[in-house]
């Protein structure tokens, strides 16, 4: 085999994400919270409800192999304002050298405080959350809310799902919730809702 198929065998491998995403599937099923990377056409829809400003950031938490990350960057967000956690090492690993220019931490979702740089703090336009909160106690859930408020003080978060009705108990959390998308084109059917702080 050439150095020139070799490369090109690697960069396949890097764009083409379902072995990885598989490999990770087995070793922890519950963490990734999917059978399949996310589709083409729930990420078109993610992107299309991204808010952000100039100088604000995109902060995507639980990117997996980064096809949301992908349609973001397609739809306009600038590498530099895209900020990614990622908790599992081989999976950040990967986001770094499948995303150039996309800012890859990891580190915890569920403290965000620490994991994001201080000056990104108050600087984040939407937060999109891929990971599979319907599956935690509320206590966990609840931390969740609390560290994305930490660092995106009233603007919220996306969560995509596959739950046709609200994910989490939003009432007890105190959030107001909206499915903003739906399509039936994803591996399941997946739903995308808006979470915010009741003022």
């Amino acid at each position: 085999m050439s150095e020139a198929t070799a490369g090109e065998d690697a960069t396949r491998r890097r764009a083409g994400d379902p072995w990885l995403f598989f490999r990770r599937w087995l070793a922890n099923p519950l963490q990734m919270g999917s059978v399949a990377p996310s589709a083409p056409s729930l990420c078109r829809r993610i992107a299309a409800l991204v808010r952000r400003g100039p100088e604000e950031i995109v902060l995507e938490l639980g990117a997996g192999t980064g096809a949301v990350s992908r349609a973001l960057l397609a739809a306009g967000v600038p590498a530099e304002r895209l900020m990614v956690v990622e908790i599992v090492p081989a999976m950040a690993e990967h986001l770094r050298q499948a995303l150039p220019g996309v800012q890859v931490i990891c580190g915890d979702a569920f403290a965000l405080e620490q994991a994001l740089p201080r000056r990104w703090h108050g600087q984040v336009g939407t937060a999109i959350c891929g990971i599979p909160l319907v599956l935690l106690p509320l206590a966990r859930q609840r931390r969740f809310v609390e560290a994305v408020e930490a660092v995106a003080p009233g603007r919220g978060f996306l969560l995509y799902t596959y739950c046709v009705t609200s994910p989490l108990p939003h009432g007890r959390l105190g959030l107001d919730a909206r499915r903003e998308a739906w399509t039936p084109w994803n591996l399941p059917p997946a739903s995308v809702w808006r979470y915010q702080l009741r003022r």
